[in-house]
């Protein structure tokens, strides 16, 4: 298997893209290809001290930045990194494609360079999230603002089979994110969305509500990329605000001190239970063939999660069942 890694994506590329693409080569039993600027690639190996065997490098000298326009960068940099990496994949030289570059410069070059599956209109960044009943899918995450409930339909089936062949939960319970568990909330979209699936052979439970995602309710919860996004962010946001909290609440005092040595294994489980790393990054599920975009800031141990990811996708054949249900 082969999984070429956009080695200049994200905010602590090449570094972390080349160590965490040299420990999977070298764990993995997969070849890796990096794309990007060729000499600091070998640069930034050179000073590793390694010598990889199952790694080769494809000469990408432009970078796409957080601050360009997506679309129009993918265009005119035809040799960019993201783009150089998808045009390998599109051409079958890779099997997966990892990156934690610009989302949209990966949504667009995955759209126009690898191709959506056919039926699929709007492709969905799928995240699994981390909750007290363990991983699940939250999609769309924010590639999408604007759905129809065909979109939503085609999130719900394609976060199914994902749940199912990667995470291996038999018959995934699926749910709509809505503003109230009754069949008549939410708007036009979501409640024709609510028909579609209430007639589909997916395990369809319903609406489910903000609050659930935390609780892990349900394995998929479906919703537009607006809706998702906002939700992504704000459980970021309360789970950095928990951490930051809990450790000023140990740190007040001798006694706290000592009470947080006394329970600093379960203090670890807690926080490795919530950790986004453990789960890497977000399937880009529609596209034609396997792309997985890491957080922009991932460190080594989420990247490595990242390549884990394509790799379980990879073997499950998950695109063959999406084009298999959805391409008809």
């Amino acid at each position: 298997m082969k999984i070429v890694i956009d080695a200049f994506g994200g905010d602590n590329a090449p570094q972390v893209p080349i160590e965490s693409g040299i420990y999977a080569a070298e764990n993995m039993n997969i070849e890796v290809i990096f794309v990007g600027d060729e000499n600091k690639i070998k640069d930034t190996i050179l000073k590793m001290g390694e010598n990889p065997e199952a790694v080769s490098i494809v000469h990408a000298p432009e970078v796409i930045s957080n601050n360009e326009k997506p679309a129009s960068a993918v265009m005119t940099k035809k040799n960019s990194s993201i783009v150089v990496a998808s045009r390998l994949l599109r051409e079958g030289k890779a099997d997966a494609l990892v990156t934690a570059g610009n989302t949209g410069a990966v949504l667009a070059s995955a759209v126009t360079v690898v191709g959506r599956v056919k039926g699929v209109r709007r492709p969905a960044l799928a995240s699994l999230m981390p909750t007290a009943a363990g991983g699940k899918l939250l999609l769309d995450c924010g590639a999408n603002t604007d759905c129809r409930s065909e979109d939503l339909y085609n999130f719900a089936v394609m976060g199914s089979i994902y749940m199912n062949k990667v995470m291996n939960i038999e018959s995934p319970q699926v749910a709509l994110l809505s503003i109230g568990e009754e069949q008549g909330k939410g708007d036009e979209v979501v409640k024709d969305a609510y028909e579609k699936l209430s007639g589909s052979t997916i395990n369809f439970i319903g609406n489910k509500e903000g609050r659930d995602i935390m609780f892990g309710t349900a394995d998929v919860f479906v919703c537009d990329g607006f809706a998702g996004n906002i939700a992504l962010k704000s459980i970021e946001g309360t789970a950095k605000m928990l951490s930051a909290y809990i450790k000023k609440m140990f740190m007040k005092n001798i006694r706290t001190k000592l009470s947080a040595v006394m329970v600093k294994s379960d203090l670890d489980e807690f926080k490795k239970s919530f950790d986004y790393r453990e789960y890497g990054g977000a399937p880009l599920l529609g596209i034609k063939l396997p792309v997985v975009k890491a957080h922009g800031s991932s460190d080594d141990k989420a990247f490595i999660r990242a390549i884990e990811q394509a790799v379980k996708w990879v073997d499950a054949k998950v695109t063959d069942d999406i084009i298999q249900i959805l391409g008809k």
